[in-house]
């Protein structure tokens, strides 16, 4: 009974989001209990704090574009839209194009670069990032950055993993080029 419930769980999102669940229908399937890990781990990725909307969404794209710019990168930024970041925003992070992005979602989309690519540059950045949103702040864009990260890794170890494809923001293609998918460093 509970497999199903979570299996309706599961489809609901597959038709919400245009996403191919069958990965995570095959943890269910074949070990509950790993399911449930999952699901616990799902709970740290959505993890949200203090955070705006902007910012903590730039470090889920960005962390998720350094190991995927498929169908799990298309569900970050899908996400994003459906919680009001707004289409250009969300261009401008794929692209990492600071200059066209606000101070603070900037910021969050250099340090997760940083942290991704082990700069020590990103100390500097993780004071400014304690002193807008405090330590919760950094606590949750570290939850993001960390566990964004998983999913695409996961997805490949279980032999789902997709090559990249244009990723859509509203009605547009959005291509991904190497040097906006690629950790700077």
């Amino acid at each position: 009974m509970i497999k199903y419930l979570f299996n309706n769980m599961l489809n609901s999102m597959k038709e919400r989001y245009n996403y191919d669940v069958s990965y995570q229908q095959d943890i269910l399937r074949n070990d509950l209990g790993a399911f449930l890990k999952f699901m616990g781990f799902q709970t740290m990725a959505s993890h949200s704090s203090s955070v705006p909307t902007a910012p903590l969404y730039a470090a889920r794209i960005r962390a998720i574009l350094s190991e995927d710019c498929g169908p799990c990168a298309q569900l970050a930024v899908n996400m994003a839209l459906e919680a009001k970041v707004a289409p250009e925003i969300v261009s401008a992070i794929i692209d990492n194009n600071l200059v066209k992005l606000p101070e603070d979602v900037a910021l969050v989309v250099q340090f997760t670069e940083y942290v991704l690519a082990h700069n020590p540059e990103a100390d500097d950045l993780r004071h400014e990032i304690i002193a807008l949103w405090g330590e919760k702040g950094l606590i949750t864009l570290g939850f993001a950055i960390s566990s964004y990260r998983v999913y695409p890794a996961f997805k490949y170890a279980m032999g789902y993993g997709k090559a990249c494809s244009k990723l859509q923001v509203e009605d547009s293609p959005f291509a991904v080029t190497q040097a906006s998918a690629s950790v700077q460093g």
